[in-house]
């Protein structure tokens, strides 16, 4: 197991010195943000530029990797591959297949992005539009020697009312997008607002988890009693308000993670534990943000490299 984070927390630092800065506090692994350069949504980064990935790119990459001993644990471009506009969902398809190409000229074995859905439509309906469009992206990954990679992050956000904007929220989900090629990138906050327990879902598809997000969730029931179990309606414009939950840093939250990385040791699994910092408190600034990261290198890592 390597301990690494999601760069896109720190989308206004150039890749060469957020790795700088990750090796000096530790971290051996970047999962590293590849949205276009006209993104600017919250949490995303363009450090790589994949849709024109050029040789001298290439060389520059593979330099900093070398000088700095880091790996890319994985590609990471987050969009709705079931988006319900036509044009915006080709735009999806043909930077994540610019991904997927960068990854494969890097020796780098997987890329991760959402299945998404169209609101529009029913959870079933989308299933089988899924079934018709999906595989050809897991071909194109496949003839490359790269994985893909799902988060099981609900991104309700993408809903107007607040329901599962990505179709991989449950392990009955996982198991139909399984079947069509994908794997998983395992995330256990998602997880926990939803009810399911997040070390009941790791044995049973330890052989689809090759890579593991590292977030970790705060709950608040008393306010559950207000919102319901899929948080708030009225967000005010703000798809991250939640209501009940926000997301920390791991050791801020609930998440039990001696006990998940016991599981991960127990199994076998040898995959990168990457922090996706999505916390407020330690969000704002890059030198909060770097704080929230030095937090959670300080709960994670005497327990993937015990002292």
């Amino acid at each position: 197991m390597k301990l690494g984070f999601l760069t896109a927390c720190l989308p206004g630092l150039p890749l060469d010195e957020i790795a700088d800065w990750a090796v000096a506090e530790g971290y051996q692994a970047l999962e590293v943000a590849v949205w276009p350069s006209a993104g600017g949504r919250d949490f995303e980064a363009s450090h790589l530029p994949v849709a024109d990935f050029t040789d001298a790119d290439e060389q520059r990459t593979r330099e900093l990797l070398e000088r700095t001993g880091l790996t890319i644990s994985s590609l990471a471009y987050y969009e709705n591959n079931l988006h319900p506009d036509p044009a915006t969902r080709e735009s999806i398809r043909t930077h994540l297949k610019h991904a997927i190409d960068t990854a494969a000229r890097l020796g780098v074995d997987s890329v991760g992005t959402f299945i998404g859905r169209d609101p529009r439509l029913s959870v079933l309906q989308n299933l089988r539009e899924g079934e018709k469009v999906l595989p050809e992206l897991v071909e194109h990954a496949g003839e490359r020697g790269v994985k893909i990679v799902i988060e099981n992050c609900v991104m309700e956000g993408w809903h107007p009312d607040g329901y599962p904007g990505n179709l991989a929220y449950s392990p009955e989900l996982w198991e139909w997008m399984f079947d069509l090629g994908f794997y998983l990138n395992w995330d256990p906050s998602h997880l926990m607002w939803i009810g399911i327990d997040p070390l009941e879902t790791i044995e049973p598809y330890l052989d689809r988890i090759i890579h593991t997000q590292a977030k970790d969730v705060e709950l608040f029931p008393a306010k559950r009693n207000r919102y319901g179990h899929f948080g708030i309606v009225d967000k005010g414009g703000d798809p991250w308000a939640t209501g009940w939950w926000r997301y920390r840093v791991p050791g801020l939250g609930q998440v039990d993670w001696r006990r998940v990385i016991d599981r991960f040791h127990d199994l076998g699994y040898t995959g990168t534990v990457s922090v996706e910092h999505e916390d407020p408190v330690w969000g704002g600034t890059p030198e909060k943000v770097q704080q929230g990261l030095r937090i959670a290198h300080r709960t994670l890592s005497p327990l993937i490299e015990p002292q």
